[in-house]
């Protein structure tokens, strides 16, 4: 049994079950004999932990080929569940739904929040707040995989209205920190209860407003190319479940299963992984202005800079970011393609708007700003790219952590790890 199993005995009577139903398989069970058990098995593990008790099982030494009689027992559960009138939004793993499950908790713990704020002292307040802080994941993954979405469809009211009330959250979560610090009490109290009103006013707008339209909008490919960029942003509390599968959404119509989901999993990997499709093949390379690089070498290069690489073309359109694991700020697939302008929250959209405009018009050469956040100093700057005959190209975006470099003092000359 493999460490991760060892150390989580849930998990290991899961996979027990997982290769009693891959066994049966294997013996020439249908994959119709098996599928309640598998559904009875994943409706309550995530997407990750299903792929999780899979690797564990190749890694203690089970085909890889037996594990992918899977797809094909997995693609029936989904199937089946469309097929008896259940709603894609309802089955786990289906954006809106991990979006109501995050404000069914998020309820739950606005109201721990007021009763702290009742009866409680600034300690228990204090504890509240930070149980609810996590719904901030959940406004940003909205905001960045969402809302480009939905702007496709022209439906842009979300993103220019509901970014401004997020950002009226999360201004009341750094002044309650303030006040807790302060050691005020009352204030504490007020702006907890206040807090506590906005979070349940904006669930309220979701579940009525937004995600209805959401629904009516967007297409089932839509929605699986949503949840593709997902796990980028993160979740507040849960995670995503296991029944609807964004790599079945297209198979489930044309009855594909087998090979035919293998080759969609690998393109939802691959778009996971930041992997655009082109017509350059695997050892092809880049020619640049010295010198060349293949091209996953230059896309692995860009991932490690110590900076955060943003790219808006002259219409003012993201076409392209550097997904590195040390962002300052979160993205998500979803941007790319979006207008500039709707990458922001209301209040800088004019600051953005200016800056572009006084680049496209050579009136500038650079803009910088620094920020205090989370307690680092970070750096943000932009720059206008020309070619040579001077045509605007677009805005070169670059963020990054100056807190350490900040704090050099002196010199080192020689290699101390």
């Amino acid at each position: 049994m493999s460490e991760y199993l060892t150390k989580n005995p849930d998990k290991a009577e899961r996979a027990r079950r997982l290769k009693a139903i891959i066994d049966k398989l294997a013996a020439g069970s249908s994959p119709s004999k098996v599928k309640k058990e598998f559904h009875d098995l994943i409706k309550d593990a995530d997407a990750a932990e299903v792929a999780e008790l899979e690797q564990s099982l190749i890694e203690g030494g089970l085909p890889v080929e037996e594990v992918q009689r899977l797809c094909e027992v997995h693609a029936d559960v989904f199937k089946a569940g469309l097929e008896r009138g259940e709603k894609a939004e309802r089955m786990p793993g289906h954006p809106v739904h991990t979006y109501m499950a995050e404000n069914a908790e998020a309820r739950r713990r606005v109201r721990t929040l007021r009763i702290a704020c009742v009866a409680g002292g600034l300690e228990s307040i204090a504890d509240a707040v930070a149980g609810l802080k996590p719904i901030i994941v959940h406004f940003t993954r909205k905001e960045n995989q969402l809302f480009p979405y939905l702007e496709r469809t022209g439906f842009t009211g979300p993103s220019k209205v509901m970014w401004g009330k997020h950002d009226e959250i999360r201004a009341l979560f750094k002044e309650l920190a303030e006040v807790i610090a302060r050691e005020d009490v009352r204030a504490a109290r007020r702006k907890g209860r206040d807090l506590g009103k906005r979070v349940r006013m904006m669930a309220f707008m979701e579940e009525k407003i937004l995600f209805p339209n959401a629904l009516k909008r967007l297409s089932d490919a839509d929605w699986a190319a949503v949840r593709v960029g997902e796990d980028a942003i993160g979740f507040a509390w849960i995670e995503p479940g296991a029944a609807w599968d964004p790599a079945l959404v297209g198979s489930q119509r044309a009855g594909a299963s087998g090979g035919a989901y293998a080759n969609l999993a690998a393109a939802i990997e691959g778009a996971k992984a930041g992997v655009v499709p082109t017509a350059l093949g695997p050892g092809s390379s880049i020619p640049l202005s010295v010198g060349a690089l293949p091209l996953d070498v230059l896309d692995r290069v860009l991932k490690s800079l110590p900076i955060d690489v943003s790219f808006v073309d002259a219409d003012d359109k993201v076409m392209y970011y550097s997904d590195s694991p040390h962002r300052v700020f979160p993205r998500s697939p979803g941007i790319i393609g979006r207008s500039v302008e709707n990458c922001h929250p209301p209040k800088s959209v004019a600051v953005v708007t200016s800056i572009l405009e006084a680049f496209r018009k050579k009136e500038k050469d650079k803009a910088e700003f620094w920020i205090e956040m989370n307690g680092r100093f970070i750096v943000i700057s932009y720059k206008p790219i020309y070619d040579d005959d001077g045509v605007y190209l677009g805005t070169l975006e670059m963020s990054w952590d100056a807190t350490d470099t900040r704090a050099l003092q002196g010199q080192r000359r020689l290699l101390d790890w």
